[in-house]
């Protein structure tokens, strides 16, 4: 019988996630970016999956421009970083959040300040060692560089439901955990 307390679990649990993550997220990678600016945008998106994943509001909220639309898996919208950095906040101290696993689809440029980025994403519950498919999403983010230096201006994560065709769903369930 264990007899660690929940919250000790939970902590070993999310450092445990911790590990993997980092290690699937950046070795893991199959786009290969083309160029300098492509590879900026990876990392920018990878390290807003790290500080959800580090639960860090603040890393999170800062990878955004004060312009920001953030649409949220619920729909909720936020609008730049004092408010994404606010709710976010709230989320990651009112609620057990899981570890997302993602894998990018591609990067396009828009020119030379802008680029667009799609991923798929799932979530691994706290508890759990496999994506939840019902948190299964299809991640949208639009990099853009100001004064020499990238921000998010928006990121939109959309449940990826797959109405009516559950094979689809099934599959890109399949697909995130290989990433594990």
């Amino acid at each position: 019988m264990d007899n660690t307390r929940p919250e000790e679990q939970q902590k070993d649990w999310y450092s445990y996630c911790d590990c993997f993550i980092k290690e699937c997220t950046m070795t893991l990678e199959s786009y290969k970016p083309k160029s300098v600016d492509e590879t900026s945008v990876l990392e920018l998106y990878h390290r807003l999956i790290q500080s959800w994943n580090d639960r860090d509001a603040h890393a999170f909220a800062h990878l955004f421009s004060g312009t920001a639309m953030i649409i949220g898996f619920d729909g909720s919208a936020m609008h730049g970083f004092s408010e994404a950095e606010t709710e976010l906040t709230k989320i990651f101290t009112g609620h057990e959040t899981g570890i997302y696993l993602t894998k990018i689809r591609d990067i396009k440029c828009i020119n030379d300040d802008c680029f667009l980025l799609l991923a798929i994403a799932g979530m691994v519950p706290p508890g759990s060692s496999w994506v939840d498919p019902s948190k299964n999403a299809m991640q949208t983010l639009l990099a853009a560089r100001k004064e020499g230096k990238w921000y998010i201006e928006l990121f939109q994560n959309t449940p990826a439901q797959f109405h009516g065709r559950p094979q689809l769903a099934e599959e890109l369930t399949e697909e995130l955990n290989e990433v594990m």
